[in-house]
């Protein structure tokens, strides 16, 4: 290759960086995250997966502290806030969040205060029963579908049945992936990249159970 062609493909570079901050400028990306689930579920691999992906992409992260119980059998929440514009605070407002994304019905339903009117709802239908007074599950599904904007089903057996009882938080993350402004190729590299320790039959295992989520979720956006 010539030096002058070198030079060219550099500037063609340069300017198509320009191009793309421009952009974001004009048309910042912003996605306001809650996640939630129970202790053990794996709902914070959740965040971890979307945080590197999110960074593979150039954007800018902020992830709350999380709150509750992560041992297993306690409740657990955390926001994940991913923007293309600078972010200053970690703290979702009360009505404007994008998406709530649950591996339990009943904490999904405890965070809608925090849903935005046009925010989706991305969470299992499968109930982790751990409290004697836990609340009819028709009454929890009834509140959920209010909101217009649901995606349900039980993630559990899907993992089950396509992968292994452990990858449902990743049949959710495939899910949940529709409504968040990043590629799912760019998600599949950081389920690779976390997962990369555990050997490969975890990391296609992962995988499996995120596209078959995603594929789910087609059938509910389809109707």
């Amino acid at each position: 290759m010539e030096p002058t062609e070198d030079r060219r493909l550099l500037h063609n570079d340069e300017s198509n960086n320009k191009y793309n901050k421009l952009l974001s400028i004009q048309n910042p990306m912003k996605t306001d995250i809650v996640l939630a689930g129970v202790g053990g579920q794996g709902i914070l691999s959740v965040a971890t997966i979307l945080g590197v992906a999110a960074l593979k992409e150039g954007l800018n992260i902020k992830q709350a502290e999380v709150h509750g119980m992560s041992q297993r059998g306690g409740d657990v929440q955390s926001t994940l806030r991913i923007s293309s514009s600078p972010i200053h605070s970690d703290l979702i407002p009360s009505g404007k969040a994008d998406l709530i994304v649950s591996l339990e019905p009943m904490e999904a339903l405890r965070y809608l205060p925090l849903l935005s009117p046009e925010g989706w709802i991305v969470t299992s239908s499968a109930p982790f029963i751990n409290i004697p007074n836990y609340p009819d599950l028709e009454e929890i599904e009834s509140e959920l579908k209010k909101t217009g904007n649901v995606i349900s089903f039980d993630m559990e057996t899907m993992a089950k049945d396509i992968a292994s009882p452990r990858s449902s938080n990743m049949v959710l993350l495939g899910a949940a992936s529709h409504f968040i402004e990043i590629s799912s190729d760019k998600i599949e590299d950081a389920i690779r990249s976390v997962f990369s320790s555990k050997g490969e039959a975890i990391v296609e295992s992962n995988l499996k159970a995120f596209r078959a989520g995603r594929e789910q979720a087609d059938s509910f956006i389809a109707k």
